[in-house]
């Protein structure tokens, strides 16, 4: 993963606070900001969320190729030709 520097103001009673905490936990405060901020939910994709990608998916083997499913198509609908 690739780190960059980051430049903040706040505070100094908030930053003496969040120090102390970190040093309690045996962590440092860049550990501590990381994690928190790695809590924060990642935007969904147009289809993540849709409730028939998630009842289909993991439904068909991947084993399976896209011209396994369209002979799978034709065999039970018929060619259109």
């Amino acid at each position: 993963m690739q780190e960059t520097k980051l430049t903040i103001r706040l505070p100094r009673k908030l930053l003496e606070n969040a120090k102390r905490y970190a040093r309690n936990q045996n962590t440092t405060l860049t550990q501590l900001i990381s994690e928190y901020l790695d809590h924060i939910p990642k935007p969904l994709g147009a289809l993540d969320n849709a409730p028939i990608v998630r009842r289909l998916s993991g439904t068909l083997s991947q084993d399976v190729s896209v011209e396994d499913y369209k002979r799978h198509l034709r065999k039970k609908y018929g060619s259109k030709n």
